[in-house]
């Protein structure tokens, strides 16, 4: 009983710090858009929380966690508490109460739909972060969680995803590509010949707080996935990897957007730490020390490199969540494949040894499997429910309302009132007159209707 009653605190612990990861994702994504939508996306976020927890409780954990077949699960609908464990039979026995493993895991379930509606930022109706929300909550991401964690076809083969750069980060960065083309790009994101503009964010400085508040709650995200501070404190050592990766994909990138744009870049900075911690999310618990700092530095590096690369496609992503959670992502599921070692295999007891390690190429062809499986099922669905909600209710806003900024469009004030009223005055008494240009914030707040906006 008291080991029962040590896991319960120590998952609980890790429970607070992976919620606390949407104050991260909140300031993140309002830093890296324009003032006049920063109250939206900001709000947005909590709203997009309410949705997942709600949708979880409902239906979600029973198709992740419930008693199934290899797809998915059909018990533990509406959860009960923990009268309901007869209907999780792959979470009886792991140590801790099924009260706490719900909330545990309806907070993985909340980053990823947080990462999902992060593509959609500047020009989503607020309508749709409900409907896709709650369908992405209740079958989607689910399903990727059962295969893997629950019982499913991928557990069975031995994937190694410790904490979810699979299951958590690709599947919420697919279903964000997905809705990024669908959506389309912002205004005058791209001149007429595809050359891409800069849409900068409108504070860095909170930015760079929101991958702070990320960082420290990935300390429940990873080390918090070992669900006991007992056997040894393994959790200590995930924890240290998952620091060592983190630390080696912020450097690396920013010295390589120091060498390739003649200066140090800070949002590929905070790109570079964001994208090592998706890639050692899932393989943590599976590699030495130094394949952890090799790890997060490729991921830093390869961030820069495809998010430059996905902007000249024509996708617009204002949060990078393709490059970020998506890229990094599959990147962090082939390395176990890569560089996991046995000692470590056999403490996790998850699959086999790493190509490089003498483990042969069986355990990278089972990452590869479930990486391009996951794209596969959750692009497909996704793009297919967001496409099917564009035709019955439209999922952009209208060209005016972007124009204006959702701040005031969806909400009718402004997350930064005094400072627009500022604004709209200086632009009044100057008697300027402008027509669709959304480079110019402030004097967006005089367009109401223009032909000349695209």
């Amino acid at each position: 009983m008291m080991e029962i009653g040590f896991n319960a605190l120590f998952v609980f612990l890790a429970t607070m710090l992976v919620f606390f990861m949407q104050a991260g994702f909140a300031l993140l994504e309002a830093g890296n858009v324009r003032m006049k939508n920063a109250g939206h996306v900001a709000g947005k976020t909590m709203l997009t929380l309410g949705v997942a927890i709600l949708s979880w409780w409902a239906l979600g954990f029973g198709f992740a966690f419930g008693d199934g077949n290899s797809f998915l699960g059909a018990t533990g609908f509406l959860f009960g508490g923990e009268g309901d464990i007869g209907s999780f039979s792959v979470l009886a026995d792991i140590g801790v109460p099924l009260n706490l493993m719900f909330l545990f895991q309806m907070a993985f379930a909340a980053v990823s739909l947080a990462i999902a509606c992060g593509g959609m930022a500047e020009r989503a109706k607020l309508s749709v972060y409900i409907v896709f929300g709650a369908i992405f909550t209740v079958i989607i991401y689910p399903i990727v969680t059962h295969w893997v964690w629950g019982g499913g076809w991928l557990g069975s083969l031995g994937m190694q995803d410790y904490a979810g750069s699979t299951v958590v980060h690709l599947t919420g960065a697919t279903a964000a590509l997905a809705a990024t083309i669908l959506l389309k790009p912002r205004l005058r994101k791209y001149d007429k010949d595809g050359k891409p503009n800069s849409i900068p964010g409108h504070n860095q400085v909170i930015t760079v707080l929101g991958v702070i508040i990320l960082w420290i709650g990935w300390f429940g995200f990873n080390p918090g996935s070992a669900l006991t501070p007992l056997n040894d404190g393994f959790f200590g050592y995930v924890l240290l990897t998952t620091n060592l990766a983190a630390a080696a994909g912020g450097i690396a990138a920013l010295l390589v957007s120091w060498m390739v744009r003649g200066k140090s870049d800070i949002p590929s900075m905070l790109n570079g730490i964001l994208g090592a911690l998706v890639a050692i999310t899932g393989a943590c618990a599976f590699v030495d020390t130094w394949a952890s700092i090799l790890i997060g530095a490729v991921a830093g590096i390869t961030t820069f490199f495809t998010g430059r690369w996905i902007e000249r496609a024509g996708i617009d992503d204002p949060i990078a969540a393709a490059s970020v959670h998506g890229i990094a992502g599959v990147w962090g599921a082939i390395s176990t494949g890569l560089f996991a070692t046995p000692k470590l295999v056999e403490i996790t007891g998850v699959g086999q040894a790493g190509l490089f390690y003498g483990g042969g190429l069986g355990q990278l062809g089972v990452q590869i499997l479930g990486v391009v499986g996951t794209f596969a099922f959750v692009f497909t669905l996704s793009f297919s429910i967001l496409w099917g909600m564009k035709k019955l209710m439209g999922l952009r806003v209208s060209k005016e309302e972007e124009v204006m900024g959702l701040d005031l469009s969806e909400h009718g004030t402004y997350g930064y009132p005094e400072h627009m009223k500022w604004r709209m005055k200086t632009a009044s008494s100057s008697s300027m007159k402008v027509k669709g240009n959304d480079k110019h914030e402030g004097h967006d707040l005089l367009v109401t209707r223009s032909p000349a906006v695209e």
